[in-house]
């Protein structure tokens, strides 16, 4: 049985402002830096074989604190765990979108990526893993709303709604043809 571990990773400037980041490249700020090491020495004493990162610099920054920490040298960068598109809405905050587009933007087609569309891929990559490390302990780092839209889709009696804090850790295996959920959005580490 292949378990899973899902990471969001560590806060950057624009989490702390509130604006959405989407597709955009935001560093992870200081107290996300500090997060992933939190992160990572709390898994130093658990068994994870393999790093899954999103090929955003947020989340390989996250992913390369927790490889060094396991001795994991080398991390397997997949675009589809980036998190959702937000188009014309990202770097900006509530007050910005309501300003510009109004109380109702929510409404609008703005070029957002439809939250169906991450849940199907964020979902393929999951399954693909599990079957690609049959029997390994494998770490995804990833993006709130990729994780949170794939747990719904896969787990949707226990997640009509779902919210992952920044360097929590989600653990999820599949012990029979159906998927269980272990862990949930857990940041004792922090």
């Amino acid at each position: 049985m292949t378990t899973i571990g899902l990471i969001r990773h560590g806060i950057t400037d624009w989490n702390v402002l509130g604006k959405a980041q989407g597709i955009t490249d935001i560093p992870l700020n200081e107290e996300g830096r500090k997060q992933a090491s939190a992160i990572a020495d709390r898994l130093s004493s658990e068994t994870w074989e393999i790093i899954y990162s999103s090929d955003l610099g947020r989340a390989q920054q996250t992913a390369e604190a927790i490889g060094s920490s396991l001795g994991i040298k080398s991390l397997l960068i997949d675009e589809r765990l980036r998190e959702i598109n937000c188009g014309q809405i990202e770097g900006t905050t509530e007050e910005e979108r309501i300003a510009r587009w109004g109380a109702n933007w929510r409404e609008l087609e703005l070029g957002m990526e439809r939250f169906d569309l991450v849940a199907k891929r964020g979902v393929e990559v999951i399954e693909e893993i599990t079957i690609k490390h049959q029997n390994k302990n494998v770490l995804i780092v990833s993006h709130g709303a990729l994780i949170g839209l794939s747990l719904q889709r896969l787990l949707p009696q226990m997640f009509p709604k779902t919210y992952i804090d920044n360097t929590s850790l989600t653990v999820i295996a599949k012990p029979q043809d159906v998927w269980e959920c272990r862990l949930y959005n857990c940041t004792k580490h922090l």
